[in-house]
């Protein structure tokens, strides 16, 4: 018996949970997933040694019961999963309260910024810049991730002699506004 049907009834089950609630069922990236006002609260699915809902915004739920699982940790930032192994194990009104409370922190959840890192523009690229006015202000307008693919470029280099010749190379590219990878978007 293949994963997909090896959890159909249970899977019915959780679904009939669910439909319980304000939630709506779409179909995303190949599985049943759960929304409201275009928000995914809530997923379920059948693996092979277990069925799962999977919180989008797990991380945020209370979690007092001690349910959620991080399915990847260090990789995963928000998404938890509660696995069932048996039909037994569901319990509706716990279920319900985490839909509920999920429901409710949809709203109020602030995910935190991303934090960039500032540029670092190595010595001999400064060293251009600071030599040609023109050539450091083409520079500052390319957003940080163009300049930093600038930098990339010029740093893979390994003989000094090599990152002063891509250096030279892109100069032009810089004062005609190119980034170094425009070409292939």
């Amino acid at each position: 018996m293949d994963m997909i049907n090896h959890w159909v009834n249970e899977l019915d089950v959780l679904k009939a949970i669910i439909a319980k609630t304000a939630l709506i069922e779409t179909n995303k990236w190949g599985g049943c997933v759960y929304v409201l006002d275009n928000k995914n609260i809530v997923g379920v699915g059948g693996f092979k040694k277990f069925f799962t809902l999977w919180f989008f915004n797990g991380a945020y739920l209370k979690d007092e019961k001690k349910h959620l699982v991080n399915a990847n940790e260090g990789v995963t930032k928000s998404l938890r999963q509660w696995r069932f192994t048996s039909k037994d194990e569901i319990n509706e009104k716990e279920i319900l309260a985490y839909i509920q409370e999920a429901i409710q922190n949809e709203g109020k959840i602030i995910k935190p910024k991303k934090v960039t890192e500032p540029t670092v523009i190595p010595d001999l690229l400064q060293k251009e810049l600071d030599e040609d006015i023109q050539l450091k202000d083409a520079f500052l307008k390319f957003s940080p991730y163009k300049q930093k693919e600038f930098i990339e470029y010029i740093e893979t280099a390994k003989r000094e002699e090599t990152k002063l010749s891509r250096i030279e190379k892109i100069k032009p590219m810089i004062l005609d506004n190119i980034g170094l990878n425009d070409k292939y978007r």
